[in-house]
């Protein structure tokens, strides 16, 4: 009883957040951060519930699958050609920047890791909200694809080098890595050439006259088998979603109507329940700590600038001045890689509890600031479009 009074609460914010965000013109996503964060101050929530940090969990994991449902494979390799070398230029600035921090200002070894750190949860709620008619907004989808498994990738390296050190387990995780993206390529190349063979097999999995919704099944199962192999193979379950993602949009362009149900689901209730999580983390107290709050505003400024630079050596010339701005904006908020990287530190006394918290505290000041400042952005730049005509 006492969880189902508490979800109740909870439902309660995710239906006020829209019409909030409508009444404020603010992203949903950061209204849903602000009334998580409101909510336990106010004693409305209360923070210790498994139920809520496990659907907040699926939710993030869900985020994830709805990345993966935006890639198309086969436009993503007619882009190769495009877009690989200035992806390659714009990694190596944002991890070249990172270096040069990490030396020159003797940071911990989280910051290397930290900085140029990358995650597709905030962009795809970018692209909820406008769409991808937007020339950056599209960029920022293949960037933050590649960014996204240079990061998992970066953080399993992370975990297991704070963890276990450079012994026989660091080795071991790296190998499980490599065996697993090996193994998600060979799989899909099979796939493809079975579904060639037997394209009648697509119809069997999910059928266009899916009158007992087999397809949502299926994807659903997709997705819960992987998280859990990922989990067995103790790797980031945020590639088994990922990937799950990946081959659903892939294999079954028949389903046209297909992603927009999963994504109706997912922004409908379990990514929600995520971003009103997230907001539950901060504790309101720590953002009024100068000390604390200082530190994270540095975090943040280092995090936008290094993205700045990078975005303006690689992009410009794609891009133009705009446009520039709002992709590196776009890209600067890796909210719970961030969480994720400060909870593995803090964890195995790489950072202290004041640097964690600082962590924290710049994870959520980028999802909510720069958040607001891209909407507001995006309608100055299209009133100077309008003047102009």
């Amino acid at each position: 009883m006492e969880n189902l009074i508490f979800l109740a609460h909870v439902v309660l914010l995710m239906v006020l957040s829209p019409i909030i965000s409508r009444l404020f013109r603010l992203p949903t996503a950061v209204v849903e951060i602000l009334l998580g964060t409101f909510a336990i101050w106010s004693g409305f929530l209360h923070v210790d519930n498994d139920v809520f940090k496990n659907l907040a969990k699926i939710g993030f994991f869900y985020l994830m699958f709805l990345a993966g449902l935006e890639i198309d494979i086969q436009r993503f390799l007619e882009y190769k050609d495009r877009f690989l070398k200035k992806a390659m230029l714009y990694f190596g600035c944002l991890y070249g920047i990172s270096f040069s921090l990490y030396f020159i200002m003797g940071l911990s070894a989280v910051y290397i890791v930290a900085i140029p750190i990358v995650s597709l949860g905030m962009i795809m709620a970018l692209i909820n909200q406008h769409g991808r008619r937007h020339k950056w907004l599209e960029l920022s989808l293949i960037i933050g694809v590649i960014g996204e498994i240079i990061s998992i990738g970066a953080l399993v390296i992370f975990d297991g080098m704070i963890t276990h050190g450079f012994g026989w387990h660091f080795v071991k995780s790296l190998m499980i890595l490599a065996l697993v993206f090996l193994s998600s390529y060979v799989l899909f190349r099979l796939v493809k050439i079975l579904f060639w063979w037997y394209p009648q097999l697509k119809n069997i999995i999910m059928p266009n006259h899916d009158t007992m919704h087999q397809s949502l099944r299926f994807s659903m199962a997709l997705f819960f088998v992987l998280i859990a192999t990922m989990q067995w193979l103790e790797i980031d379950m945020v590639l088994g979603a990922f990937i799950a993602g990946i081959y659903i949009s892939n294999f079954f362009t028949h389903k046209r109507e297909l992603p927009h149900q999963l994504s109706t689901f997912g922004f409908g209730f379990l990514v929600p329940l995520f971003f009103i999580f997230v907001g539950t983390t901060l504790d309101l107290n720590l953002v009024f700590s100068s000390h604390i709050l200082m530190h994270a505003l540095w975090i943040m400024i280092a995090m936008v600038l290094a993205r700045m630079i990078s975005s303006f050596i690689a992009y410009y010339s794609y891009l133009g001045f705009k446009s520039t701005i709002l992709f590196s904006l776009g890209d600067s908020m890796p909210l719970t890689f961030l969480v994720a990287i400060a909870t593995i530190a803090v964890k195995n006394g790489a950072i202290d509890a004041n640097e964690y918290a600082s962590f924290i505290v710049a994870a959520l000041m980028e999802g909510i600031l720069i958040m607001t400042l891209i909407q507001f952005l995006m309608y100055l730049f299209t009133k100077f479009e309008k003047n102009d005509l």
